[in-house]
């Protein structure tokens, strides 16, 4: 009777070290022998999750090191969660500075901070992997991670995690509109080696036209710089590659001076479309004085080794351009990763993952989607006209009166943030300008509406409804938020949203996410910058410039990046920039 104890014990630590389960060992020890491992694993090229787990605690895994994830991992209480990182790249990049790498105004390594210098101060409460998700199993909880090193060992490269909670925030890849050609001869602005190999291409170009047995017309084409894409990116790289042809590069290469030539194509009718008119209008015009060729109106075609096939939108003329050098700046796209996901939730066509206000991937629980690679599905008031009519009728009357309204316009405002723009555009004062009308806002707040007279008034609310940006203001401002709903909701009855309508009771747990504006630049080249601030303020000039430079500076995530970027700016207005191709 002694035995079966220790062969108790003896099952149960064999186990534990093999992973291997009770009853499959139990049953091969009776039968005369040990059953083969590889019977009981599904997928013998898939390795099970070895990481163990953090007792009491829920795991939290992380996919991705960009904005999003790296801000929700700063305000986020470790200490609450088994907190499990996964990402390809073992460092945060501040990708807004990205343009300035493309010609060595900043050095690379000074806008990159690497992801465990980040984690550390967590006191090692956080574990890092460098791998890639390549599949999202929301059906088991599960990763599929691969990792990016090349393994002497046959199938251990994929490895299995699973998870409590999941936030995806993988970010976004560039765009190519399925337009032939692009992906094999355009450069791409995304990454920080995007930057790199970009700047080695211009010098490249400048090299390459230096060679005494070419022709002019050979020198022109190879000398021929074109960037798609009238975005802040777009024009951005197109501003800093005219600083660094103008400042730095003729005085090396005095043979070519007068052979460059920047081209910078936009579908749209004005570059910069998503700032106020007069920063377009000016931005034009100072390429047009720098001699920047803008085509708008255009539609790239296709893209071959040697020439960019465009269509002018209005005339559909067609033209055909040689180039030495294409960057390719139009938009994101999906990762693939997120498309095979999209595919298992039912979220089909679809150019991210839609989550609700609480940043909830739509159904689907306990994962959330935060950044370029997700956007919100705001509700729309027109949905739920009838709940808010009854839940506002509180005598049952049949009608509304302005008094009525007025008890739950501000739970209104946050659970619909349409309501809150549509009133401020239309520059109404109160819920009387509202309901009633500016025209009518002087009579007296008992006026009761009928259901269709309220449906009337907030019958153009809707149309404020707008996407968010994929910058990194808002996959910044994500990240904190969400962090702050995770760190009040360890208890595991609470989730970070609240009622989905305005007839469910009680007030919302956590208060849905709201995107603040604080503004965005422009740097337009030759110390000239355009910046758009709350309030409907626009300044372009030096001045916006320098308040460019401290801003950047100071939103930097470490003093060593900060202090880095500065020595960089510093030197180049010393030293100029770097021309060498390392």
């Amino acid at each position: 009777m002694r035995f079966l104890p220790l062969l108790d014990k003896f099952i149960v630590g064999f186990r534990d070290r093999h992973r291997i389960p009770r009853l499959v060992l139990l049953l091969g020890i009776s039968g005369g022998g040990l059953v083969s491992y590889s019977e009981v694993k599904s997928d013998p090229s898939v390795t099970d999750s070895s990481i163990p787990r953090t007792q009491g605690k829920k795991r939290l895994v992380v996919l991705g090191t960009g904005w999003a994830a790296t801000s929700f991992l700063k305000d986020l209480d470790s200490s609450l969660y088994d907190v499990q990182v996964v990402s390809p790249r073992n460092y945060f990049a501040f990708t807004p500075l990205l343009p300035s790498v493309t010609c060595g105004t900043v050095e690379a390594r000074s806008i990159v901070e690497p992801i465990r210098k980040l984690i550390k101060r967590k006191n090692d409460e956080i574990h890092y992997w460098e791998a890639e998700c390549i599949k999202i199993d929301a059906a088991n909880k599960q990763v599929h991670c691969l990792s990016k090193h090349d393994k002497s060992m046959e199938g251990k490269e994929e490895f299995l995690l699973d998870y409590d909670f999941l936030v995806i925030a993988v970010g976004a890849q560039s765009n190519t509109f399925n337009t032939p050609g692009v992906l094999e001869h355009c450069h791409f602005l995304k990454e920080v080696e995007d930057a790199q190999r970009i700047r080695r291409s211009v010098l490249d170009c400048f090299e390459k036209a230096n060679l005494p047995n070419l022709s002019e017309e050979e020198r022109k084409v190879i000398l021929h710089f074109v960037v798609v894409g009238g975005g802040p990116t777009g024009v951005e790289f197109a501003a800093e590659l005219h600083d660094f042809v103008c400042e730095d590069l003729v005085r090396l290469y005095p043979a070519v001076q007068n052979l460059v030539k920047i081209t910078l194509v936009q579908s749209g009718d004005h570059i910069l479309n998503m700032f106020d008119e007069r920063i377009s209008t000016f931005a034009e015009q100072k390429f047009q004085r720098d001699g920047i060729d803008v085509k708008m109106g255009y539609r790239v075609v296709e893209v071959t080794d040697k020439s960019i096939n465009m269509k002018r939108k209005d005339t559909n003329e067609s033209s055909s351009n040689p180039y030495g050098m294409i960057v390719w700046s139009t938009g994101i796209g999906t990762r693939p990763v997120i498309n095979d996901f999209m595919d298992q939730i039912g979220q089909h066509d679809r150019r991210a993952l839609a989550t609700n206000e609480w940043l909830n991937v739509r159904g689907c629980d306990n994962v959330f989607a935060i950044g370029d690679c997700a956007t919100i599905e705001q509700r729309k008031i027109m949905e739920d006209i009838f709940n808010i009519f009854k839940v506002a009728d509180k005598d049952n009357s049949g009608t509304l009166t302005v008094q009525e309204f007025q008890d739950v316009i501000g739970e209104l405002c946050e659970r619909y943030p349409q309501l809150e723009l549509y009133m401020k555009k239309k520059h109404m004062r109160n819920v009387a300008d509202l309901l009633l009308g500016n025209k009518e806002s002087n009579q007296t707040e008992s006026k009761a509406l009928n259901i269709e007279e309220f449906k009337l008034a907030l019958a153009e609310v809707d149309s404020q409804m707008k996407s968010l940006p994929a910058t990194a203001q808002v996959a910044a401002q994500q990240g904190a938020y969400l962090a702050k709903c995770f760190n009040h909701m360890h208890d595991s009855e609470t989730k970070p949203e609240g009622p989905r309508r305005i007839t469910e009771p009680g007030r919302h747990r956590f208060h849905p996410f709201r995107y603040k504006h604080f503004g965005q630049f422009a740097p337009l080249g030759g110390e000239q910058a355009a910046a758009e601030l709350p309030g409907d303020w626009v300044s372009i000039g030096q001045s916006s410039q320098w308040l460019w430079y401290s801003v950047y500076a100071s939103k930097q995530v470490s003093w060593r990046t900060r202090v880095l970027v500065l020595f960089d700016w510093t030197k180049r207005f010393v030293f100029g920039r770097d021309s060498s191709q390392i």
